[in-house]
């Protein structure tokens, strides 16, 4: 996939988690941009600012975990599976749309209303592509 994808946003997020950085930096698109309010919605990412550099804008993300440093690192702090693929697309209605650990998860879709959880499509009541379970 291109530059900015989702997938890009969201495995650039887990690399960070899982070499216990502090900070991530994202290039900045509409699609990242939109991954990146849900997961800060979502209290899995702490804050995020934009910035430019070279006529380039980055979106610097802060991890959650990471601000307290007196606690020794236990796990992963953002696990994720990816559902669609290129070759497997996986939709739903918004009645069948899969709960994540009772309700503690989120799954994120693409809808024809633009990117959003599980609980938005549900209260929308629009289905759409299912992307990732995060938890």
């Amino acid at each position: 996939m291109g530059k900015g994808t989702s997938t890009d946003t969201i495995t650039s997020i887990r690399n960070a988690d899982m070499n216990k950085k502090v900070t991530v930096r994202i290039a900045s698109t509409n699609i990242a941009e939109n991954f990146v309010k849900i997961l800060l919605r979502e209290g899995f990412i702490e804050n995020v600012k934009k910035h430019e550099e070279s006529n380039q804008d980055f979106l610097i993300s802060t991890l959650r975990h990471r601000k307290s440093r007196q606690k020794p690192y236990r796990r992963n702090f953002l696990n994720l599976k990816q559902i669609s693929r290129p070759g497997l697309r996986i939709y739903s209605n918004y009645q069948r749309i899969p709960r994540i650990l009772s309700g503690m998860g989120i799954v994120i879709l693409s809808t024809s209303r633009g990117i959003m959880t599980d609980r938005e499509a549900r209260f929308e009541e629009i289905g759409g592509e299912i992307m990732y379970y995060i938890w």
